[in-house]
Parts: C-alpha cells; sequence; structure tokens
C-alpha cells in the first residue's frame, strides 16, 4: 500500500534559511519515516495532489490553502501559525482570517498564542513546541560573546540590539549579531555601529549548522523581537546550554514561562545593555538564568515534537482509526 502523501506549503526556501523553513524541513524529517512529504512554495490546481496539505503562515500561504481546499474539501488541511500572521495579520487581514476559518486543524508553537485566536477557533488549535538537537555546552570564550540571531528586519529589532551595545559597561563583552539585510537601511545601520562601536561586530549570513557552532561557544544569546510565533533561535540556545535574554513578548514567554528571569521590555536597549552586563558579572544571575533554560530543555527534545505531531498528523488522515483505538 502506498505511503500517504503530505505537501508542506513554505513561503520560505532553504536560500531564506529562516524560521518559517527550518520549521518545514524539520517537520520532513519528523514524517519521512510514515509519510511521503514534499515541501514547496504553494500549491494549485493541476499540482500533484496530497492526502493532507501542511501551510505554514496564515497570510502567505494563504492563496496555496484556499485553492487546495476549494479543490479538494474532502482533504485534510493543517495550518501552522508562526509568528507575525499569528501576531499582526490575523487581525485585520482577510485572508489570513480566511486561512483560520478554511484549515482543519491549526497549529501555534507555543501556549500563549492561543490567547491571540478569536474564541471560534481555539478547540481545532494544538500547541506544538518546536525542536533542536542537544549540543554539549561549551565554555564560553574570551571575549564574552553575546549573540543575535536572526536577519535584520524591523521585526526582529536590530536596532535595539545596536544600542545595547553602545551602552554596556563590562569589558571583554562583545555583541555579535548573525543575520542577512533583510532591510537595507538596518544593514548600513549595523555597518556603522560596527565601524563606531568596539563591541559591536556584525557577521552577516551563516549557514544554520556554523551559526549553531557557534552559539555554543556564547555567554548568552539576545532575542529582541517586537514579534514571534515560537522563536527557533531561542530553543537553540536553550538546546546548548545558552541562556537567554528575551523582549517581553508574548511569544518569548511562552517560550521561556512566565517568571523566567531574563526578560527585557522591548525596545528597551538600556534594560538589554543592564542585563548583559548583570550576566557577564553576576554569577549567581548568570547561573539563574541556565537553570531555568534546562527546565524548559524537555519541551524542545526532537522525539516530543515529532511525537506530537505524528499524532495530529495521524488523526487529520486517519480519523476513523483513531476514534476506534480510542475507543477500545
Amino acid at each position: 500500500m502506498p505511503r500517504a502523501h503530505i505537501h508542506i506549503v513554505s513561503p520560505a526556501s532553504a536560500r531564506e534559511n529562516n524560521g518559517n523553513w527550518q520549521t518545514a524541513s524539520r517537520w520532513q524529517r519528523h514524517l519521512a519515516r510514515d509519510y511521503r512529504v514534499t515541501i514547496g512554495p504553494g500549491w494549485q490546481a493541476g499540482d500533484a495532489v496530497p492526502d493532507l496539505l501542511i501551510a505554514l503562515h496564515a497570510r502567505r500561504s494563504a492563496a496555496a490553502l484556499a485553492a487546495f481546499d476549494d479543490a479538494h474539501p474532502d482533504r485534510p488541511t493543517l495550518l501552522v501559525l508562526t509568528g507575525t500572521d499569528l501576531y499582526r495579520d490575523i487581525r485585520d487581514d482577510a485572508s489570513a482570517q480566511g486561512s483560520l476559518a478554511r484549515a482543519h486543524a491549526l497549529v501555534a508553537l507555543q501556549p500563549r498564542g492561543l490567547d491571540e485566536l478569536p474564541e471560534a477557533v481555539r478547540a481545532k488549535t494544538h500547541v506544538i513546541y518546536q525542536s533542536a538537537p542537544r549540543l554539549r555546552p561549551a565554555r564560553p570564550r574570551m571575549p564574552l560573546d553575546v549573540a543575535m540571531i536572526g536577519h535584520l528586519r524591523a521585526e526582529k529589532d536590530p536596532q535595539t540590539f545596536m544600542d545595547a551595545a553602545r551602552l554596556v559597561r563590562t569589558p571583554n563583552v562583545r555583541l555579535v549579531h548573525i543575520g542577512a539585510a533583510l532591510d537595507p537601511a538596518l544593514g548600513r545601520r549595523a555597518q556603522e555601529t560596527q565601524d563606531t562601536t568596539a563591541a559591536y561586530r556584525w557577521l552577516g549570513a551563516l549557514p544554520h549548522m556554523a551559526t549553531r557552532r557557534r552559539l555554543r561557544h556564547c555567554h548568552a544569546m539576545v532575542i529582541a523581537s517586537r514579534m514571534e510565533g515560537g522563536a527557533n533561535v531561542i530553543i537553540e540556545a536553550v538546546t546548548s546550554g545558552v541562556p537567554v535574554l528575551a523582549s517581553n513578548i508574548s511569544g518569548n514567554v511562552g517560550m521561556l514561562g512566565e517568571d523566567y528571569a531574563g526578560l527585557f521590555p522591548p525596545g528597551d536597549a538600556q534594560a538589554l545593555a543592564r542585563l548583559i552586563d548583570r550576566s557577564a558579572t553576576d554569577a549567581r544571575f548568570a547561573g539563574r538564568l541556565r537553570r531555568q533554560c534546562a527546565v524548559r530543555a524537555a519541551l524542545f527534545a526532537p522525539a516530543a515534537e515529532r511525537a506530537h505531531l505524528l499524532d495530529l498528523v495521524d488523526n487529520l488522515l486517519f480519523p476513523e482509526t483513531q476514534a476506534h483505538e480510542s475507543a477500545t
């Protein structure tokens, strides 16, 4: 009997190497043992017809989801809310709102995401944390690198990270940004900051595994975003033993916990600089951050993500079988 076919619609490609692509490629690996899985930028009438369509991002994959649902309303669809769609688009974009209504099931990447959804669709929404393989923690090198990992665009707020580099007072601390300049103006600011600020370096885009290897040796990782669905970089830091300093937004709190000690107000460069200084000079505080991150690490295990994903996919593809097994 041929294996069921799952098609993942990803608005990003391997070349872009962003969070959407990381989710698509990782889910393909998780599902490949049980299903035939393809990834593409869309779906339209005339394309091969999968047994299940998984769409990433409510607005950017809306056309593909609508085309598939119109052509094959009897086949299940799964919509993954990945960030800007959950925290912006579904409020005022008709296509994103249509995606919420059309999809047979939704996935949020952390539990605080449920608060953003209309009551009518919460019952069909599932929380699945993303994952990353554990890397053995490495001793931070000198200077102490504090990394920000993410392409330069407004949602990631790289300006706050640049401004914090001018405010950090602890010697031998260096703020290192890894990411391509998707916004040319932010790229120019990053270059100017590097030219005028000894504590700041912008490395541009690096391959995924090269970034992870560099992250292992960092003292801390900063995520300064204005909006996040459930950031891969948090997972990769936590599973490498690197504490996180995060903007206090819903998506980051959902990943790190309500009582996480390493939060700062979004856009507040002075507060971020104080956190960096404290983490570098206060061993007890740094240890508290590491312990809190270590507690969260089990949530981000690949086996846990795969199990939750397979359970959801199996229920979508074979609802009668799953109902029978539950009854017995």
